[in-house]
């Protein structure tokens, strides 16, 4: 899943977030045979009724009015980041709309910017809408009841889990650095009213590596998932969790990543819609999105 309007969102040159992130995996997959086998599919833009499940009407037009700048120390838009956004999200709800029509259940969106720190009335930590969250509620319009939300990001994702702490139909599961930024994600967050426990954070200490993580997505992930019996399982896919990262300082490797996708696609018979998030050091990502994408052809 993927459109190249996303490229568009125009970042200073000093930012990590840019678009050589989405234009070198795409080189990386279309030297491998990965390419050919792949079912590509080019989304529309979000509307903003969509849009609007999620975030504020008010959060919607400052990003659409946004302009050239910042809307925070790491967040800056450009004239062209509100269709990003909207492509970027509509990205998710075409995998949606894809997984049901039964005609593909393993789906990967390739997008930018990515979403999961962006808050229902505020963009942050790169992200301008939450495009899971959107998903997941595009998802529930559609017929899916029970929807499942993995994160691996090496940064928590403070809007995905705010946005559904009190609801009891959306369970989010994240593994991330701890502490770290946001400074959210503690494991005694577990949620809110109707929605407490339906929440599940695991702190990763800094310099974990891969024994870690196959604690976590082989023998505590299957169990969460099983009890909620989901009918449909989002990916927020942050590769900023590999060794080579600069941007956090956890230590997985490409064979890590590997069991740790393992661990997600073997959870549950569901449909699957991978979403990217971070990942900056271009080897590594690339690498890391095709390691992503055989796992999803060689599990049954």
């Amino acid at each position: 899943m993927y459109h190249e309007a996303m490229l568009k969102h125009e970042l200073p040159p000093w930012h990590p977030e840019s678009k050589d992130r989405l234009i070198r995996i795409l080189d990386t997959l279309k030297k491998s045979e990965l390419w050919d086998r792949l079912v590509h599919i080019r989304p529309g833009q979000a509307r903003l009724d969509d849009v609007a499940r999620v975030h504020s009407w008010e959060h919607i037009e400052k990003i659409r009015t946004s302009g050239q700048g910042s809307l925070d120390p790491d967040t800056y838009t450009s004239v062209d980041s509100m269709e990003a956004a909207r492509y970027a999200a509509g990205s998710v709800i075409k995998a949606v709309e894809t997984c049901a029509l039964g005609e593909v259940t393993r789906l990967f969106c390739l997008v930018r910017p990515p979403g999961h720190h962006a808050e229902a009335d505020a963009a942050m930590g790169f992200c301008l809408f939450n495009n899971v969250a959107i998903g997941a509620r595009f998802a529930q319009k559609s017929g899916y009841g029970r929807v499942f939300i993995v994160d691996f990001d090496a940064h928590h994702g403070n809007g995905t889990q705010h946005i559904f702490e009190e609801d009891d139909t959306v369970f989010y599961f994240s593994t991330h650095q701890y502490p770290y930024y946001p400074d959210s994600g503690k494991d005694l967050e577990r949620g809110r009213g109707k929605g407490t426990g339906y929440t599940y954070n695991v702190q990763i200490l800094r310099g974990s590596g891969n024994k870690d993580y196959l604690a976590v997505y082989q023998d505590i992930l299957p169990d969460v998932v099983r009890r909620f019996s989901p009918d449909l399982i989002l990916v927020s896919a942050g590769y900023d969790i590999h060794v080579k990262d600069p941007h956090a300082d956890i230590r997985v490797s490409s064979e890590g990543i590997r069991d740790l996708v393992r661990g997600i696609l073997t959870s549950s018979s569901c449909p699957m819609i991978f979403v990217l998030e971070g990942g900056y050091d271009l080897e590594s990502l690339s690498e890391s999105v095709g390691i992503t994408i055989e796992e999803m052809f060689s599990l049954p």
